[in-house]
């Protein structure tokens, strides 16, 4: 098994790179081939689980470079194996061997395998995104690739070689490795996870907690716990923002309510009056949404003080609706002989502000105690 890198592939914004997963049967040669935009393990074990499908067996030792997906640590003969390559090795009953080092014979079998798919296969090729490419590259192995003299028996074609050599194979268990890539994320405040270079939405009650991404080459599935709470195609490109329509709609519809309670809690705390009023108007069957915001532009134009007024004297005569109360308020600016109000346009973050008026007892506190402190000629202070 070796990797053969074939450079880059534009996706979007992002340029990745293109790595060809490659491994090549010892005696008959039969290949196998899938390209990768990275290198990572999870790709690694993917090229594995691929190919022993495709063959329906895998063999019984598989030879490695010294990748750092296969060994971690070398000291002569001392060997440390990545422990990912061990399980997987474990489910499918085969033995990992790491070719000496500066023995290159040992895998000229893969090297000139690797270079018999970029002259045949890769160079002059062209193709739509990975998927075609990968298509095509299944095609080649069984086509082109197997149509090839088998160089152990030259009577034989890879494609008859490898009929005789699939009965040898070790059999595969009843399910295969798992591959997927498990990160633990984190939404801030807007409700989207960052992973592989894109942001994925999620629901907005999920937001600012700690949350786990599952993704295979095609999907991506965001879990909290043991719930998955959103699933997603996965996209390769790069600062792209993947939106279920489900989670917009249930977002908007949460902000517009939470506007809405904002302006009621606003419209209860200034004006206490106004609990009953929308009380007796539920009661009446009105549309207390409407109520509300008429009730709060009156309060921007009147005032808390003029409003505590008026919804009282609707309440008397039996009304409670904003009309009434509109006639009540300009009923009073009449009297006073003062012009209309004049709206003006107030920051949302600002109108939504209660400010509560502060005691001016304290104030009274200080002067009593500023007149019993006399300065003396000498700059200093003589308590009498």
């Amino acid at each position: 098994m070796d990797w053969g890198c074939f450079g880059h592939a534009q996706i979007g914004r992002a340029r990745r790179t293109l790595n060809a997963f490659v491994l090549v049967l010892s005696w008959s040669r039969q290949i196998f081939l899938q390209f990768y935009l990275d290198q990572q393990m999870e790709n690694f074990l993917r090229g594995h689980v691929a190919a022993f499908d495709a063959w329906q067996g895998l063999p019984k030792v598989i030879l490695y470079d010294n990748l750092k997906s296969a060994v971690l640590e070398r000291r002569g003969d001392a060997i440390r194996f990545n422990p990912t390559l061990l399980a997987l090795a474990a489910h499918y009953r085969f033995e990992p061997r790491p070719v000496a080092i500066a023995r290159g014979n040992e895998k000229g079998r893969v090297e000139r395998s690797i270079q018999f798919i970029r002259s045949s296969f890769f160079a002059g090729r062209s193709w739509h995104d990975i998927d075609d490419l990968n298509a095509q590259a299944r095609a080649w192995c069984q086509g082109v690739s197997a149509e090839r003299r088998c160089p152990e028996d030259t009577r034989l074609t890879v494609r008859e070689a490898f009929t005789q050599e699939q009965p040898h194979l070790l059999p595969l268990p009843d399910n295969p490795f798992p591959t997927e890539e498990c990160v633990a994320v984190s939404a801030g405040k807007t409700p989207y996870v960052r992973f592989d270079l894109n942001d994925y939405s999620i629901p907005h009650i999920h937001v600012q907690r700690p949350l786990q991404v599952l993704a295979s080459l095609t999907d991506v599935r965001i879990c909290h716990g043991d719930d998955v709470i959103a699933q997603h195609p996965r996209s390769y490109g790069k600062e792209e923002q993947i939106e279920d329509p489900a989670h917009i709609e249930t977002l908007v519809g949460w902000k517009s309510n939470a506007r809405h309670h904002r302006g009621q809690d606003r419209l209860v705390q200034s004006v206490p009056s106004s609990i009953e009023l929308l009380i007796q108007a539920g009661q009446r069957g009105h549309n207390l949404s409407t109520i509300v915001s008429a009730l709060q532009r009156q309060l921007d134009d009147y005032g808390a003080g003029e409003l505590e007024v008026a919804i009282q004297d609707a309440l008397q005569r039996g009304a409670p609706h904003p009309n009434a109360v509109g006639i009540a308020l300009e009923r009073r600016r009449e009297g006073r002989r003062q012009p209309p109000p004049i709206a003006v346009a107030v920051s949302p973050k600002a109108r939504d502000l209660v400010v509560r008026h502060a005691s001016l007892a304290r104030y009274d506190q200080l002067s009593d105690t500023a007149e019993t402190l006399i300065p003396d000629p000498e700059g200093e202070i003589n308590d009498q």
